[in-house]
């Protein structure tokens, strides 16, 4: 029987030793099967949150809500004009109607304007939108009710400084649709007329708001008038639309 030497003994079972060792190693390391080195690993690792991060990028459409959230800050920021007039008495003499609080949730689709000045001027005057919204007006208001016929910019903008609402409308409207608006002319602070070559069908206006609409029946006109009359943006808001030019037909 031969008999193994020491030396023989140690060199197998570091044989045995090595391999095992080499492989806890390469498992520690992150080593897989696929044959994909820990550098690459790493490679992939760090892609990830860069494409994440593009995602992140992505442009949002703007929405209906967003739209809406829009007016309603624009309304908030909304106050009278540090170049406006607010200190005359209505022509009556009496004390004026309490103002009004803008809306939180307007109308959608209400545009706000800036504001300028309320001076009375004698003669014609230029504005930039038509209907105009604001600006200085003909010392005599429009008394509110319903016109068969269109009325001057410069009075009804001075019925609107006095807290009117002006709800306008093309001619060609058809004759059932006028007859819906004329019912408006009844209330209180509120002027309805024709206005040829505005832009929409119907357009309604407070003191530096505006309105447009497709037609008299859009439930958005009632809101408006109730909403913005006697507003408390009109620097002479509550100095009513009587006894001043016109004469409305009922």
């Amino acid at each position: 029987m031969s008999v193994e030497s020491p030396r023989r003994k140690a060199g197998q079972s570091l044989a045995v030793i090595v391999p095992m060792a080499f492989f806890l190693l390469v498992t520690a390391c992150g080593g897989d099967s696929s044959g994909t080195s820990s550098k690459d690993s790493a490679k992939q690792a760090s892609a990830a949150p860069k494409e994440s991060a593009a995602k992140d990028t992505t442009v949002h459409e703007v929405t209906t809500e967003d739209a809406a959230s829009s007016e309603a800050a624009g309304l908030a920021r909304a106050e009278v004009g540090k170049h406006e007039i607010t200190n005359m008495l209505p022509a009556d003499g009496k004390k004026p109607d309490a103002a009004r609080l803008l809306p939180e949730d307007p109308p959608r689709g209400v545009k706000v304007y800036p504001a300028t000045t309320n001076r009375t001027v004698k003669g014609p005057i230029e504005y930039d939108r038509k209907p105009p919204t604001n600006g200085d007006h003909d010392p005599l208001w429009q008394n509110c009710g319903f016109y068969e016929k269109p009325i001057k910019n410069r009075h009804a903008v001075h019925s609107m400084d006095h807290g009117a609402v002006w709800i306008t409308y093309r001619p060609d409207l058809p004759k059932q649709r006028i007859e819906t608006l004329r019912s408006y002319g009844e209330e209180n602070y509120v002027i309805v007329s024709p206005y040829p070559g505005q832009g929409a069908p119907v357009i309604v206006t407070s003191w530096r708001v505006q309105l447009d609409l497709e037609g008299a029946d859009d439930p958005r006109l009632g809101r408006f008038v109730n909403e913005f009359r006697i507003s408390e943006i009109a620097p002479l808001s509550g100095n009513r639309c009587i006894l001043g030019v016109g004469d409305p037909k009922g």
